[in-house]
């Protein structure tokens, strides 16, 4: 019989898990007895063997242990000491209640009394964070020199960036911009410039004026090319502009028309008049636009009219017809009616015009409206389209429903009628349509084509209680920001800032919701992490603050959540948090940030 058999037969073995004990397991002296009929004492020779038992139980995971009887006493072990948590100081004012009990609140302080920008995502092009030569800005981080400024408007590409300070004053950061310096740097100056657009390789800007000045990325072709004369109303003096621009001349303008908006893509560009007028131009050196993405039937650099390349052409099709906003993806143009109807051109091999795409018709070079209508029969519901955003291969719209007995133009018996209290209600809706593969389209799935518009649940159908009307109101999107493989929306939901010394020590101040989705390789969500993400989410507070308050949100679980800062007269410029980031040229161009914008008049 071998020695494991017989020591586990003979003199019982004294043996217990690991566990805090006042005294040491001891090993008595063993004996065995021999299938042969002798016997022997055995003490050393069966304390190795036990010892090597121990040591075999041990390595293969087993809290067993052996202790022979020469082993030395073991050392009682320190009993560990409960520590509870200390009771926090009691604030000493109704603000610093206000700090400690929610993190909104302290954000809200924050950027009242230090606006900036914060960015993250890509970092090659030296945009995300010009002072740092990391590859990627995983968290959001602040541009310092931003710090204290309020901004107008902001664009990121992957290698270059561009904003609009509260002067009216243009800036330029990035690789693209400069290789040997791409930190931030005034450029065009003295334009009171309200608004930008970016292409592969200018950037359109547009004045308070109604001028629309399109401005080379790269600092050396500014420098090289001549100066525009720039003079001022109050001065006989002119003097050179301080970067090389040209201005965008719209032809035939009315009596009292402006240009009120102006969008682009990598290769073009649309500008929306006062009027309702649409115009839509070249806006990029590199390229002709060759996909319909300029609206006019037969119009390619070979039949263009003579004149500069980038000479806007009025889209003939759209006359008539009101446009209140315009917006551009990468190779593809939507145009929103003030009734609510949508007009859709240019590229459509991922569906990003809201129908199936054909290999035989991958463009559209005319726009055609894309019917919602159908979307929403059979609803008892009646769609109207209220904004549009555009980035990418993606296009977004928000649409507000309003129950109704029933739809005109249809049967009673093909539409489920609505009960009579619910008449009149209005549902907002958000729907996207394109290329979803990174996550993109927030749909919750991973689709490289789609058939046509598809519902982003989580931001559709959501309601909330309205203090001042005392009623429940849809929480509608303030505004949608598309990047090439990623999104990201501010809701429109209730905000409150009128926490003051006089109210309760728990009323605070809290702002709008901000989520994010798409593609995440290159940290562009915010998250930390690398995982592209299909649904609407939202990161944690900028500045590592604590978990948002339950009532930023009424209809949400708490959690981190970052929020944008709602309107508030603080001093007599009002303020307004803006969300944006870059509209790259490829799926690695990814960079967020936040920033505060400066209020017209009108905007109040």
């Amino acid at each position: 019989m071998s020695a494991f058999k017989v020591a586990m037969r003979g003199t019982p073995l004294a043996c217990r898990a690991l566990r805090p004990t006042t005294t040491p397991v001891r090993l008595q002296s063993l004996r065995y007895a021999s299938s042969q009929g002798g016997g022997k004492k055995q003490g050393g020779g069966a304390g190795k063997f036990l010892g090597g038992m121990a040591a075999a139980l041990l390595g293969a995971g087993a809290f067993v242990a052996f202790w022979p009887a020469t082993q030395k006493e073991v050392a009682k072990p320190a009993q560990a000491r409960i520590e509870y948590e200390k009771a926090r100081p009691r604030p000493e004012s109704k603000e610093d209640n206000r700090d400690l009990i929610s993190s909104q609140h302290l954000q809200v302080k924050k950027s009242w009394e230090d606006p900036g920008v914060y960015a993250w995502g890509s970092n090659e092009g030296r945009v995300a964070a010009p002072d740092l030569t990391d590859s990627a800005i995983k968290t959001p981080r602040r541009i310092k020199y931003f710090d204290g400024q309020l901004l107008r408007d902001i664009k990121l590409d992957r290698e270059f960036g561009a904003a609009i300070t509260e002067k009216g004053d243009l800036v330029q950061w990035g690789t693209a911009f400069s290789k040997e310096d791409p930190q931030p740097k005034p450029t065009l100056k003295g334009k009171d410039l309200t608004k930008l657009a970016i292409s592969r390789d200018r950037i359109l800007a547009l004045g308070k004026n109604g001028t629309v000045y399109s401005i080379p990325v790269s600092g050396s072709d500014q420098a090289s090319a001549a100066k525009t004369e720039s003079s001022s109303w109050t001065s006989f003096w002119s003097s050179p502009s301080s970067a090389s621009y040209r201005k965008i001349q719209i032809p035939s303008l009315g009596w009292g028309e402006g240009i009120a908006d102006i969008a682009s893509g990598l290769e073009h560009a649309l500008i929306l008049t006062t009027k309702g007028r649409v115009f839509s131009a070249a806006s990029s050196t590199s390229d002709y636009p060759s996909k319909g993405q300029l609206g006019i039937p037969g119009l390619t650099w070979t039949t263009r009219p003579q004149g500069p390349y980038d000479a806007p052409h009025e889209i003939s099709t759209l006359k008539g017809f009101n446009i209140i906003q315009v917006a551009a993806g990468d190779f593809h143009s939507l145009a929103l009616e003030k009734a609510g109807r949508v007009f859709v051109f240019g590229d459509n091999t991922s569906g990003q015009l809201g129908f199936e795409a054909e290999r035989e018709i991958p463009y559209v070079d005319g726009p055609i409206p894309l019917p919602f209508s159908k979307i929403y029969a059979g609803t008892a519901q009646v769609p109207r389209v209220t904004s549009i955003g555009a980035g990418g291969n993606n296009s977004f719209f928000t649409v507000e429903a309003t129950k109704v007995a029933s739809q005109s133009g249809q049967s009673d018996t093909s539409v489920a009628l609505a009960p009579a209290r619910d008449l009149g209600r209005v549902t907002a809706d958000t729907w996207a349509t394109g290329a979803g593969i990174y996550g993109s389209l927030g749909n919750g799935k991973w689709t490289h084509v789609t058939l046509g518009p598809t519902k982003i649940k989580p931001l559709s159908g959501l309601y909330e209680w309205d203090e001042h009307t005392k009623s429940i109101v849809p929480i509608r999107l303030a505004r949608l920001s598309i990047g090439t493989t990623h999104a990201a929306a501010v809701m429109a939901n209730e905000t409150s800032v009128g926490a003051t010394t006089t109210s309760s020590e728990n009323d605070i101040n809290w702002g709008a919701d901000v989520l994010f989705w798409g593609g995440n390789e290159h940290y562009q969500l915010g998250t930390g992490k690398r995982n592209n993400v299909n649904t609407p989410m939202y990161i944690g507070p900028l500045d590592g603050g604590l978990g948002m308050n339950s009532r930023a949100v009424r209809v949400r679980s708490t959690g981190c959540r970052s929020h944008r800062e709602p309107r508030h007269d603080l001093d007599p410029t009002a303020r307004a948090e803006r969300l944006a980031w870059n509209r790259g040229s490829s799926a690695d161009a990814s960079s967020l940030l936040f920033t505060l914008e400066h209020e017209t008049d009108s905007e109040k």
